[in-house]
């Protein structure tokens, strides 16, 4: 699969990446993770603290794919409002997501700072503005139903957006302790982690059929094979490939980071920001003074259309930032890159053992939260895994029923 064009800021970050030897010989392990991205990365991670022999495989270079490519928000709001949650999951449920989403947001700080180099990890709050005039009922309701389970946000109306930033907007809710990271950085500190925590990391190694038997399952690349006990396939949007997930939905998205900035007049605080309509417009700012802007999003799944859409795109996100601060001076785009996204209709992520797959598990952090929900599929496969069993396995099984089709505020 073509996973994206163009380039992002974060590679140029750490130009010398560490990197991992092709597997050169047969392999044997407890289990075996299928990708060496942001979400196999953590899933080793909280395999190998839990003693177990870790491989961990990718067919590229390791973190080459859409974890190159992430714009590192983490936030507990998700793609889907509370309130519809709640709505199509019952009150318990509908709490329950965004609870793991804020405890998987603090893991990831604590994560962070267990590296060797910095993962410019930091501490934002977020601006969730209305597009429209239409958008502030529903944006009304959203705060209350935060309020009343005991979320930080608050309620600002068009007067008080306007008193803080250099735009205006209808309305919007301000919440406080989500969070921005470097993706590449922490991605590459992380598998370096856990291969001197005792797994073994092979890029260049791709796996291309499996067998199971009563001892376990044997995973083939061209030259070797890998017998494991079990296996966890976070092969990303790839692992459509393994089995097609009628819940999943592909598309493209764009972003560019603009070049090294000054000052950032209208932005307190340097804040997340992102708003009601659907694609929406998401911005932060990075650790060497960039803005990242990204969104816009199309319904196709080719390499090809993306590539054509990505300088029309990179124009209309660079415009969209003049129109939020346009006394920030000569804002330009120095990166720009599209992207293959993967999303679900129920916008929940899908975690755990899939049909016609024994022994494997599958984690796949589809959704604009898809770090948060790498970081909650790590610890409910790694309790699949060595418990037997995950209390929140319920909420992101792969055959769940799928209610309320689309995304509300």
């Amino acid at each position: 699969m073509d996973l994206h064009t163009g380039k992002s800021n974060w590679v140029d970050s750490l130009p010398y990446a560490p990197s991992f030897p092709a597997l050169e010989q047969d392999a044997t392990c407890d289990v075996l993770v299928v990708g060496a991205g942001e979400c196999g990365a953590l899933c080793a991670f909280e395999l190998v603290s839990r003693g177990l022999d870790v491989i961990v495989v990718d067919k590229r270079k390791a973190v080459s794919g859409i974890s190159s490519a992430n714009t590192g928000m983490l936030q507990a709001a998700s793609d889907k409002s509370l309130h519809s949650y709640i709505h199509s999951l019952g009150p318990e449920r509908g709490v329950r997501v965004y609870r793991l989403c804020r405890q998987a947001v603090d893991q990831l700080e604590r994560i962070s700072s267990m590296l060797d180099f910095d993962c410019q990890f930091k501490r934002r709050d977020s601006l969730y503005f209305a597009s429209t005039e239409e958008d502030v009922p529903g944006l009304k309701k959203e705060y209350e139903t935060l309020a009343k389970y005991g979320f930080d946000a608050d309620y600002w109306d068009e007067s008080a957006i306007g008193d803080h930033f250099s735009f205006r907007k209808p309305a919007a809710l301000y919440s406080r302790n989500d969070a921005e990271f470097n993706p590449y950085r922490f991605v590459n500190a992380l598998l370096l982690y856990v291969s001197r925590q005792g797994a073994r990391v092979f890029e260049h190694t791709e796996v291309i059929r499996h067998t199971t038997d009563k001892e376990g399952i044997v995973f083939y690349t061209p030259n070797y094979r890998i017998r494991a006990q079990y296996a966890v396939i976070a092969a990303g949007y790839e692992a459509q490939e393994w089995k097609r997930n009628p819940n999943a939905v592909m598309s493209s998205t764009f972003a560019i980071a603009t070049r090294r900035l000054n000052d950032f007049p209208g932005w307190p605080g340097r804040c997340l920001i992102w708003e009601t309509a659907r694609p929406y417009l998401y911005i932060r700012t990075t650790a060497d003074n960039r803005i990242v802007a990204g969104g816009l999003d199309e319904r196709t799944g080719s390499g090809t259309e993306r590539e054509r859409m990505l300088r029309h795109k990179s124009d209309l996100l660079v415009e969209r930032l003049r129109q939020l601060f346009p006394h920030i001076p000569d804002l330009r785009a120095e990166y720009s890159w599209a992207a293959a996204f993967g999303s679900t209709h129920d916008s929940l992520p899908l975690i755990g053992p899939q049909e016609s797959f024994p022994r494997c598990y599958f984690a796949l952090g589809y959704g604009g939260n898809g770090t948060v929900y790498s970081m909650i599929a790590s610890q409910l496969i790694a309790g699949l895994l060595t418990e037997g069993r995950h209390p929140d396995a319920e909420l992101f099984r792969f055959d769940r029923p799928v209610r309320d089709v689309g995304v509300s505020i």
